[in-house]
């Protein structure tokens, strides 16, 4: 589900729960294409005949892969109206818990942790968890940093 907020809005937010996006299945097509775009093409990730003797028994997705996901959904949970430049400025204290296997499906919950004021607009520090279908622990926690700017 989608938060949608009036620029003006934005200072108040800190504390919201946004939810969760929708679920992503992460295919080994995606897994090659990650692997193309950043020359990384690990065996455990790319070859499923090897990876199926593996620790895993299956390709498992780039850590970084995953972690880029959270652009995806963060731009399905979060829309501020009345901005004119999103930026995403970074991020704090990322950790990869569990691997995220090919066929395996994700998404993402948020909490917008803070919001400060800067120079023409706000930055939100947002705790980002992304979630493996029926999975105990999470694959992903970050803190997002996104900027937006009227």
């Amino acid at each position: 589900m989608t938060t949608t907020v009036a620029y003006s809005d934005i200072a108040g937010l800190a504390g919201t729960d946004l939810g969760f996006s929708k679920w992503l299945e992460v295919t080994q097509e995606r897994i090659n294409m990650f692997a193309d775009a950043t020359d990384d093409h690990q065996w455990i990730h790319v070859d499923p005949e090897k990876a199926a003797t593996g620790p895993f028994r299956t390709p498992i997705a780039h850590g970084f892969l995953t972690l880029s996901l959270a652009v995806k959904f963060w731009t399905e949970l979060f829309v501020a109206e009345g901005v004119t430049t999103k930026v995403n400025y970074g991020l704090d204290k990322v950790r990869f818990i569990l691997p995220v296997k090919v066929g395996d499906r994700v998404r993402m919950s948020a909490v917008i942790a803070e919001v400060t004021e800067v120079a023409g607009g706000y930055q939100l520090a947002v705790d980002q968890t992304i979630h493996i279908e029926g999975g105990g622990k999470p694959a992903v926690v970050s803190r997002g940093i996104y900027r937006f700017y009227a």
